[in-house]
């Protein structure tokens, strides 16, 4: 059996001028490639940031944002139909929320000359009827155990008690596809569909874990819509509109999706 034939030796290029112009030239090449290939990629994404930045705003943001949000919106819903009801739980879970966001609570207000403004319709509504406290608390009383989800990630069980909006709307407001609510001042405001609206865990709320709201809290009465996430349950209502058109909300004015539903 003869042996295999040997391998040939390799080849030394450490002296060889014409190998190391050829590497030279490779490294150029890709060097000018990989940075036509960034700076491709650069202007195209300065390109897409301008166009965006320039679109026209749609309710504060640029309108290619508010359509991804209204896509968002349309998907939560459809995931989330017409009837789901959030979660319950036991009043001993039950503890005191965060006190978060301020807007809408200053100055301070005597509860007993607190009225809630019922508005017309129209862009500059004006006052049809205000009412007290008392008015609210005739309504068919009804207490809630659930969650209350923020934003920012956090949630507490809350016991909540007060008159459903549905059945406010009943006795006090119009059939309409959305409720606008402002605080007393207008510094905060919040929009809601009639689903929302007519929800049965959507209280008017005058009670928290089993005692009156503080002024942190609302006081003397606030929003609690169980199905959204805490920055729809306004605070210290001020007014209600019943509308036909989509009402303003502040933080879909900043961004946000104007349903936050959870």
């Amino acid at each position: 059996m003869s042996d295999p034939p040997p391998a040939a030796p390799a080849r030394d290029h450490s002296s060889d001028p014409a190998h190391d112009q050829a590497v030279r030239q490779e490294l150029q090449r890709m060097t000018r490639r990989s940075f036509a290939t960034g700076g491709v990629a650069a202007l195209l994404g300065a390109a897409g940031l301008g166009w965006l930045k320039s679109a026209p705003p749609e309710g504060g943001i640029p309108w290619p944002l508010r359509r991804m949000l209204e896509f968002n919106a349309r998907l939560a819903q459809a995931v989330f139909p017409e009837g789901r009801r959030a979660p319950t739980f036991d009043p001993s879970q039950a503890k005191e929320p965060r006190v978060n966001g301020r807007l809408g609570l200053a100055p301070k207000i005597d509860p007993r000359r607190w009225r809630l403004n019922l508005l017309g319709p129209g862009a500059a509504p004006a006052v049809e009827r205000a009412l007290p406290l008392a008015a609210v608390r005739e309504l068919p009383r009804h207490e809630m155990v659930a969650e209350f989800k923020c934003v920012e990630g956090w949630s507490q069980v809350v016991q909540w008690a007060g008159a459903r909006l549905s059945d406010f709307i009943a006795r006090f407001g119009r059939d309409t596809p959305y409720v606008g609510l402002a605080t007393p001042d207008g510094e905060y405001y919040v929009g809601l569909d009639r689903r929302a609206a007519q929800h049965e865990q959507t209280l008017l709320a005058y009670e928290m874990n089993g005692r009156p709201l503080t002024p942190e809290h609302g006081a003397p009465l606030r929003l609690v819509c169980a199905v959204k996430y805490g920055v729809k349950s306004i605070k210290r209502l001020g007014a209600i509109q019943f509308t036909d058109l989509r009402p303003a909300d502040y933080w879909a004015e900043r961004g946000y999706d104007w349903h936050l539903d959870h």
